[in-house]
C-alpha cells in the first residue's frame, strides 16, 4: 500500500522519549529522598538505586545514545559474520531534543509522517523490580516519575502523543487513587508491568479477585491498558544458571538470549488474566501488549486450550473467547504479521515502530512496506484506525 494513502491515519503504538536525570528525583517526596542516585562510576555515570548501582541500563543519562533502528539490519537479516555487541550498536549519537521534548518531538513527527502515537519511558522500566519488597516506596517513586511526565510531556500533548503513565499495583487502593490522578490530568492509557505484582505477604497474580476494583475503574473510564516489555523479575530465574541476579539487557549471552524468548512474561501475564477470571469479570477492558512481540502467542493458546478442554469447569469461559475479546498486540516490527492475524483477530494487531530505540525501525512509516499479502484495510487498521478507535 502507497503510504501517502495512509496520511492522517498513522498511529505508532510504541514511541519512546529518553528521561534525564530529573525525571526520576525531582518530585521524590522527603522520605525517599535517596532512593534514586546518579553517581559516578569511574568517570561514567551511573544510577543507585536504593544504594546499589544498577546496571539494567548502562547510560541512564541518554546523553549519547544508540542511532534509532541501529539494529534494524540485525533484527530483519540475523548476524551472520557473529559481529560484537558494539559492532551491531555501531556509533552513538548525541541525544536530540526531539527525544527530550514533546515539542521537538511533534515537529520529527511531521517530518517522519506520524500522526500520533503512544509514548513511552525509557528508565521507567528498571523502578518496580529494584523496590519490589517496599509497596510503599514502589508507588512513591513511579508517583514521582509520573508527576515529571506530566509536568514535561502531559499525558496528551496536542491530541498526538499520548504519553503513558505507569500504574504500579502493590498497593490496590493506591494503584486506584493514582488511575484517578492520571486520568483527571488527561491520560488515555496507562502502563502496567506484565509480572507478578509484589506485596506486604509476597507476589501474586493481578488476575485475582484483590484487584476487581482497580479493574473495574478501568473499565468504566474505558482506559487502554498497555503492558511493555518491561523488567519482570525473569532474570532471577535465569540467574540461577548463570550466577546473575541483575537484568542486564544490553549485556548479551546465548542462554540469557534464549530464556528471554522462550520464557515471556506477556504470556504469562495473559494467561493469569484469563485463569483467574479478570478478563471474563471485566469483558470490556482493553489490554495491548507492546514490544513483546508474538512468537508467544500460538503456544499460549494452544496451551490454554488444552487446559480448557481437560477441566472446563475451572474456566468461567472460554479462554480462547476471552483473550480474543480483550487482548491487543503491537508486535514486533520483524514478526510474520499475516501468521499472527491467525491466531489473533486481524484488527486486535496494531504498528509499532520503538522508535528511536536502536531495535526499532529508523523511519517508522517503513513498516507499511512489510506488510504484502494485507489488504489495503487491513494496512489501515494496523497503521492506526485500530489503535485510534480504541483510544478515542
Amino acid at each position: 500500500m502507497d503510504r501517502r494513502l495512509l496520511r492522517g491515519r498513522v498511529f505508532d503504538a510504541d514511541n519512546h522519549m529518553y528521561e534525564p536525570k530529573e525525571a526520576l528525583t525531582q518530585f521524590l517526596p522527603d522520605a525517599y529522598r535517596g532512593a534514586v542516585k546518579y553517581v559516578e562510576v569511574d568517570g561514567r555515570t551511573k544510577i543507585a538505586v536504593r544504594g546499589q548501582i544498577s546496571d539494567y541500563i548502562p547510560n541512564p543519562t541518554f546523553e549519547r545514545v544508540a542511532a534509532p533502528g541501529a539494529q534494524e539490519d540485525y533484527f530483519r537479516h540475523g548476524n551472520p559474520e557473529g559481529r560484537s555487541h558494539r559492532e551491531v550498536m555501531g556509533a552513538a549519537i548525541d541525544c536530540r531534543p526531539a527525544f527530550r521534548q514533546p515539542g521537538p518531538r511533534l515537529e520529527l513527527m511531521d517530518e517522519q509522517g506520524l500522526d500520533r502515537t503512544l509514548m513511552f519511558p525509557t528508565l521507567a522500566s528498571l523502578v518496580e523490580e529494584r523496590f519490589r519488597d517496599d509497596p510503599e516506596a514502589t508507588h512513591a517513586v513511579v508517583h514521582a516519575l509520573n508527576r515529571w511526565l506530566d509536568e514535561v510531556w502531559s499525558f496528551n500533548y496536542q491530541d498526538r502523543i499520548y504519553t503513558t503513565p505507569i500504574i504500579t499495583l502493590p498497593i490496590v487502593k493506591s494503584a486506584m487513587e493514582e488511575l484517578e490522578w492520571v486520568l483527571e490530568r488527561g491520560a488515555r492509557a496507562i502502563l502496567i508491568r506484565p509480572a507478578p505484582v509484589p506485596g506486604f505477604k509476597g507476589p501474586r497474580s493481578f488476575g485475582l479477585p484483590e484487584f476487581d476494583p482497580f479493574w473495574e475503574l478501568a473499565q468504566s473510564e474505558n482506559v487502554l491498558v498497555t503492558m511493555h516489555a518491561s523488567d519482570s523479575g525473569y532474570s532471577r530465574q535465569v540467574g540461577e544458571w548463570e550466577g546473575v541476579s541483575e537484568y542486564t539487557p544490553f549485556q548479551v549471552a546465548p542462554l540469557r538470549s534464549y530464556w528471554n524468548l522462550a520464557h515471556q512474561p506477556m504470556a504469562d501475564a495473559v494467561a493469569a488474566l484469563t485463569c483467574h477470571g479478570a478478563l471474563t469479570r471485566f469483558p470490556d477492558l482493553k489490554i495491548m501488549s507492546v514490544e513483546n512481540g508474538s512468537d508467544w502467542v500460538p503456544g499460549l493458546l494452544s496451551q490454554l486450550a488444552n487446559v480448557h478442554k481437560k477441566m472446563p469447569q475451572l474456566f468461567p469461559e472460554d479462554p480462547i473467547e476471552a483473550i480474543h475479546r480483550s487482548l491487543y498486540i503491537s508486535p514486533f516490527w520483524e514478526d510474520d504479521i499475516q501468521n499472527l492475524g491467525k491466531h489473533l483477530p486481524p484488527d486486535h494487531i496494531v504498528f509499532g515502530s520503538d522508535y528511536p530505540h536502536p531495535e526499532g525501525l529508523a523511519d517508522p512509516v517503513s513498516y507499511v512496506d512489510h506488510l504484502a499479502g494485507l489488504s489495503d484495510q487491513e494496512v489501515s487498521d494496523f497503521m492506526g484506525d485500530t489503535l485510534a478507535a480504541l483510544i478515542n
